[in-house]
């Protein structure tokens, strides 16, 4: 099966070191995240620890810091850094000419639950 794209946003629509939302009716909203080096991340916008929104959180490197008990989430995988556990869900993400695209299928089906 291949996956069907959609365009969210250009590169540049995201803040260097922060976030983009991406909402999803009722669901759980998509954060977009953007480091130094115009690497593109995508994740579910709820810490695995209390929920918190990853978006408002503090990208340094490839990872977020959480805003509610500063917890570091790895951008690539979603996992907390050791020694703290958890995932949270990560979303494929492609760029091409400036324009930044989720998998469509992904939006509808992952992480559903509110």
């Amino acid at each position: 099966m291949s996956q069907e794209w959609q365009v969210i946003c250009r590169v540049d629509d995201i803040p260097l070191l922060g976030a983009r939302v991406v909402k999803r009716q009722a669901r759980t909203d998509v954060a977009i995240f953007r480091n130094t080096e115009d690497k593109i991340f995508a994740l579910l916008d709820k810490c695995p620890h209390k929920g918190g929104p990853l978006s408002q959180g503090i990208v340094f490197g490839e990872k977020v810091a959480c805003p509610l008990h500063n917890w570091n989430i790895e951008l690539p995988t979603g996992c907390a850094v050791s020694p703290d556990e958890g995932c949270t869900q990560k979303f494929s993400v492609k760029v091409e000419a400036d324009q930044v695209y989720l998998c469509s299928h992904e939006l509808l089906t992952l992480a559903i639950e509110t």
